[in-house]
């Protein structure tokens, strides 16, 4: 046992006191079966309290062994893996996955139970890749569900408190290449008026902003194998590609970030926007995240571009990226396309709370869903508005976590209301 320490930013500490590391499965239902209050902490990615309890687990000692199953197109595996881990085990074999987030290190686990996502019209997030998996029960049972399975839907983004993640299968596909430009200082209202144009104009599109009049807009392709050479426009709507490597944040080395410049390579080393190798970024930050319907896509960013006077000052970057509807019943893309407006902020914890409160307020009217792992005051009854499978939710829970000891202070909060 150690001590859980913090997450990934310094922003928060978590408050338990103990982490366990079982290194079988048997071991993880003892201590699962006795612990009054547990959850499972992953690459410590989450901003808030989602994955903190009265008492912690890794699953990071638990064999690491991925399957592939050929036939059924699948990998199976720890779900503790990094999505790096994950990527390189699969490029070994002539496999990848659809899609990537943009930081790799974080655990794949981790990622589905909240609805992580990458980018794309097309693309879902990163737990409809999910076909199968396997949990431990506050009871200590094992529990083995798939795609298709009554209540699958139900938990596979399981916001950590339905029990512990031993094994996941995702779907897979052959190995692929991709490319990346950059289009740099694409106007403000170039971007707004051919929105849905660009949003479509790569297999994985990210416009990186500081909501002053510009942005930079990343686009990533898949390269046809059947094509030894591919053009690649210079301008994107006016804006033109970058000579050299960006990074997402203005003004900070490059050197972290995946190779760009229309260069081809892995599939794995151009869908994230840093590389597996490197720290991202010192860390120093806090993150919050607000899904909202494609159809509101338009009034929604011309509502927080109004606030730029307020939120810039205490702001690093905001990322806008699109991502496909799904069925899953947590999922901020539950029944919609969404957009995704991602916001970098400077580690000044009351100056964010401040400038949360503006934005989720001139968000509103569009039904913006807040990122279960980040930053967000949205209140209980809000949220359960915004999903309508939540009771559903709750009680698959209550059947699956009869003893409670998966609830937490952020599921009371946020999914109860208390």
């Amino acid at each position: 046992m150690s001590e859980p320490g913090t997450n990934w930013s310094g922003t928060y500490r978590y408050r338990a006191r103990t982490l366990d590391r079982p290194a079988t499965i048997d071991d993880l239902r003892e201590i699962v079966a006795v612990a009054a209050r547990i959850r499972v902490l992953g690459t410590r990615h989450s901003f808030n309290d989602i994955a903190d309890s009265d008492q912690l687990i890794s699953l990071d000692a638990l064999p690491s062994e991925v399957v592939v199953d050929s036939a059924a197109h699948t990998v199976t595996c720890n779900p503790s893996m990094t999505y790096g881990q994950l990527a390189a085990a699969l490029n070994e074999v002539g496999l990848a996955l659809h899609n990537l987030a943009s930081l790799p290190h974080i655990s794949v686990g981790g990622a589905v139970a909240t609805a992580t996502h990458g980018s794309g019209v097309d693309n879902g997030n990163l737990a409809t890749a999910v076909a199968g998996l396997q949990l431990v029960t506050s009871t200590g049972d094992l529990v083995e569900a798939r795609r298709g399975d009554a209540d699958f839907d139900g938990m596979v983004v399981n916001l950590g408190a339905l029990g512990v993640l031993t094994r996941i299968t995702l779907d897979v596909q052959p190995r692929y290449d991709m490319r990346q430009v950059v289009y740099e200082a694409m106007r403000w209202d170039t971007l707004l008026d051919h929105f849905d144009d660009i949003m479509a104009g790569g297999y994985s599109v990210s416009a990186f902003t500081r909501w002053t009049g510009s942005a930079d807009v990343w686009v990533k392709n898949r390269v046809d194998p059947d094509r030894s050479v591919e053009s690649q426009p210079h301008q994107l709507f006016g804006a033109k590609a970058a000579v050299h490597d960006l990074h997402p944040v203005p003004g900070v080395d490059a050197e972290n970030c995946t190779t760009q410049r229309g260069i081809h390579g892995l599939w794995s080393d151009r869908l994230p926007h840093f590389r597996m190798g490197f720290t991202p970024s010192s860390g120093d930050e806090i993150q919050s995240e607000f899904h909202v319907p494609r159809l509101n896509a338009l009034a929604a960013l011309r509502a927080v571009h109004g606030l730029t006077a307020a939120i810039e000052p205490h702001l690093l970057v905001s990322e806008i990226r699109c991502v496909a509807a799904d069925t899953l019943w947590m999922s901020p893309q539950n029944g919609t396309d969404t957009v995704s407006l991602h916001f970098t902020w400077k580690p000044d914890a009351p100056a964010v709370d401040a400038a949360l409160r503006l934005i989720e307020t001139d968000l509103a009217p569009f039904a913006a869903r807040p990122h279960w792992g980040k930053v967000f005051a949205t209140d209980a009854a809000t949220l359960a508005s915004l999903y309508p499978r939540r009771d559903d939710f709750v009680q698959l829970a209550d059947r699956l976590d009869p003893r409670g000891a998966f609830r937490n202070d952020w599921f009371e909060r946020n999914l109860l209301g208390g």
